[in-house]
């Protein structure tokens, strides 16, 4: 069991079909017991990017869009545990955006990763896993001392049939 911190750029792929969906699909299944963490800010960006798919011709239909939205929304509810993003964590986003090349939101999401994980650490905890789709931001956090994955690594896995869930 491994605690999984993952930004929209990763967590989208649980709900709208990318490269590495499948992947993500299998770590934040229920049945595979991984806590899967998010920053509060995720809500915003994931549903951002499912109305975005929504609008594009080709994209998702508007009953997909519901339905993606509503399962996400579920299961950040049931499933994940959110993080809070308070003023320590917007500080030390604040110091990320001048040592890397990081957008504002993903700045705080790696600063949430980071303050999340030192907690467990200073608790005699594993690490979590820090999981994005964004290079500059992977980069970041590996320097940073995180442990990283990228769904777009784990893409041979999509040409199989993908778990309902």
């Amino acid at each position: 069991m491994t605690d999984y911190c993952l930004d929209a750029s990763a967590l989208v792929k649980r709900y709208a079909d990318e490269p590495g969906s499948a992947w993500v699909r299998q770590i934040t299944d229920p049945a595979a017991q991984h806590t899967i963490l998010l920053a509060e800010i995720t809500l915003a960006e994931v549903a951002a990017a499912l109305a975005a798919k929504q609008r594009i011709p080709g994209g998702l239909t508007l009953e997909e869009w519901d339905r993606a939205l509503s399962r996400f929304l579920q299961d950040c509810d049931e499933h994940f545990l959110l993080l809070p993003v308070d003023r320590g964590v917007i500080d030390q986003a604040v110091g990320l955006t001048q040592r890397y090349r990081l957008r504002g939101y993903d700045a705080v999401q790696l600063a949430t990763a980071l303050v999340t994980s030192e907690e467990l650490t200073s608790h005699a905890l594993p690490p979590l896993v820090f999981v994005a789709s964004d290079d500059d931001l992977l980069t970041a956090a590996k320097v940073e001392g995180l442990s990283t994955e990228n769904p777009l690594h784990h893409a041979d896995l999509d040409a199989r049939p993908p778990a309902v869930s």
